[in-house]
């Protein structure tokens, strides 16, 4: 190789070397967000209240009590999604989902998070690193979305996506949560090498006025239901069902549930 030809070389290679570290400090983050004393390994147990008192095994000498909305515990009341009751390795957190109340138990002892061995994932493949036109909804407009768990979620779409992917027209429509464009998508590879019930993709809100955002399906991630019986993960609507393969994200893996 000449002189002139690996300068033309040598920063592709290194912007590609680049994004490839970028991601797989993605995917590390990732994976250490999930072996978290709050990650999804730990959550061992799903307990929706009725009305009255409700004693669980798990949770010895704590009595919750649901009465006209409210929860407590041994006399305190819990608010959702904050502090959590705590029972030796065992934490018991208040949520709402569906119009009822659930206790969500996580195991910092769990067996799953003891052996996790970490997730699969596709080849880092740069292709699958796509720019989106991204039309926004004059106003977002609320979608009815399935859960797992049986119940329908509400959720808002504040506009859809649009994309060329392997050849293929393609057209995903988010919801906002947490801040961000939540993507809950299926494609071919669903059931194949990846999780079947779909994965999820989030991409930063774009500003006011813009016309396209970056859609980076090499951080595509299976859901919590992937790891535990206990979450409520929704689904993806069937207009996000992909006609084309994504080799791209985390793959389903034996620790799936």
């Amino acid at each position: 190789m000449t002189r002139r030809s690996l300068l033309h070389f040598w920063p592709a290679a290194l912007s590609a070397e680049t994004y490839a570290g970028g991601i797989e400090r993605w995917r590390r983050d990732y994976e250490a967000k999930l072996r978290s004393d709050t990650g999804w390994l730990t959550v061992s147990g799903l307990h929706w209240l009725r009305e009255g008192e409700n004693a669980i095994a798990t949770a010895p000498g704590v009595l919750f009590t649901l009465r006209g909305g409210s929860v407590r515990a041994n006399g305190r009341v819990l608010i959702p999604d904050g502090d959590p009751v705590r029972v030796g390795s065992r934490t018991f957190t208040l949520i709402l989902r569906g119009g009822r109340a659930a206790l969500r138990e996580r195991d910092t002892a769990s067996k799953l998070r003891r052996e996790f061995a970490g997730c699969v994932w596709y080849p880092v493949n740069e292709a699958f690193r796509v720019t989106a036109k991204w039309s926004p909804y004059r106003e977002p407009v609320e979608r009815r979305i399935a859960t797992v768990a049986g119940y329908e979620e509400k959720m808002k779409a504040p506009g859809l996506a649009e994309f060329l992917l392997s050849g293929a027209a393609c057209r995903l429509e988010p919801v906002i949560s947490g801040g961000e464009l939540f993507f809950i998508f299926r494609d071919r590879t669903a059931g194949r090498g990846s999780y079947a019930a779909g994965r999820f993709l989030d991409v930063p809100l774009p500003e006011p006025g813009a016309a396209a955002i970056v859609m980076d399906f090499n951080k595509a991630y299976n859901p919590p239901c992937a790891f535990t019986p206990y979450a409520t993960c929704p689904l993806p609507p069937r207009s996000n069902h992909l006609g084309i393969a994504i080799e791209a994200g985390e793959k389903i893996s034996a620790h799936s549930a």
